[in-house]
């Protein structure tokens, strides 16, 4: 039997809205309680990472501040060596778990569903 995970979803992105509608069709939420709490899960991450706390979610992936430090950079179009700024870069790792369900390596189970 072929499982698909997201049955719904017609675009390669996965919009907040259509998170909201999967929410709606899956658990019965009214719309209004399905947008809020895709908003307030985003929110909630955001403020972490703003926070500069890193967030795991288990079985999916972590989300990390990392420090960039300045270093020589080039234009390019020109050619001209131009200097880039220390910055902070959110990054993504995904979890072992997640990893091996996108190769195939294991079936997606019911956390997917």
């Amino acid at each position: 039997m072929d499982k698909t995970l997201l049955p719904t979803i017609e675009t390669p992105t996965l919009t907040k809205a259509e998170l909201a509608d999967l929410l709606f069709e899956r658990l019965g939420l009214n719309k209004r309680e399905s947008k809020d709490m895709v908003e307030a899960f985003f929110e909630l991450i955001h403020g972490r990472l703003v926070e500069g706390t890193d967030v795991k979610l288990s079985g999916f992936g972590n989300f990390q501040i990392r420090r960039k430090a300045p270093r020589p950079g080039r234009n390019p179009r020109t050619g001209e060596a131009i200097p880039i700024k220390a910055r902070n870069v959110v990054t993504f790792h995904a979890s072992h778990k997640l990893k091996s369900i996108v190769q195939g390596e294991t079936p997606a189970g019911d956390d997917f569903e």
